[in-house]
């Protein structure tokens, strides 16, 4: 099972933004899962898939519930509406994912290599993004609350509407990162190794940055708000 960690790393060198809440997870022992295709509104508890070719198939409002994922192929795999809680998602592969409207609670998602996945109106909290490549991540209205990105490269994620409280980037790559219409509370992102926005830079309240990455937003605020730079 999943116990809640305390404290998040708050923020560098006083600035008052609290910090995310990390879970820590203690998988019990695992069964392997049987060979089969997951099925819609399935009930999964206590199992490990590994090396798992899921691609296709539909687990929309399916519960994983102390569950291991660990080097499976999700292409196309439909998670309508899942709900993944108190589980590890190791190196997960594929392209078109379809988690939209799920919830993910107390979860790490470690060495992914995703691409087009679609994510937007689902519930993120207590979740660790950590290492790992995720091309076009569909976050549009979503709910984050507790959530680090930690050593991942974020390629043009679009968090158009979503909100966002308690997020870190750590030692993250942002690229082309869409915040149109986004809400912000006490996000950090100081600690970005690359902080790229393509657009929604207005709606950076709520976030704390630091000051080189201003200076390298500069340009971008600039243009939002009219001003002409000339030297």
């Amino acid at each position: 099972m999943v116990r809640r960690a305390a404290g998040g790393t708050g923020g560098a060198g006083g600035t008052a933004v609290k910090g995310a809440r990390r879970p820590e997870i203690r998988l019990p022992p695992l069964e392997p899962f049987a060979e089969g295709e997951l099925e819609p509104d399935g009930d999964y508890d206590g199992l490990e898939f590994r090396v798992a070719d899921l691609a296709g198939q539909d687990g929309g409002g399916a519960r994983f519930m102390d569950c291991a994922l660990t080097g499976c192929a999700v292409d196309e795999t439909r998670l309508h509406h899942a709900r993944v809680l108190d589980s590890v998602l190791t190196g997960l592969r594929g392209v078109g994912t379809d988690l939209a409207e799920a919830t993910l609670r107390d979860v790490e998602v470690v060495d992914a290599r995703l691409g087009g996945t679609q994510m937007h109106g689902a519930v993120l909290e207590r979740v660790v993004v950590r290492g790992g490549k995720i091309d076009y991540l569909n976050l549009r209205a979503a709910r984050l609350k507790d959530v680090v990105f930690e050593s991942c490269v974020l390629v043009e994620p679009d968090f158009g509407g979503a909100r966002l409280e308690r997020v870190e980037f750590v030692d993250c790559v942002l690229k082309g990162a869409d915040l149109t219409g986004v809400e912000l509370k006490d996000v950090d992102l100081r600690a970005a190794a690359e902080l790229g926005i393509s657009a929604g830079v207005e709606r950076l309240a709520g976030a704390v940055i630091s000051p080189s990455q201003l200076m390298d937003l500069a340009p971008v605020l600039a243009a939002q708000m009219g001003i002409r730079v000339e030297g």
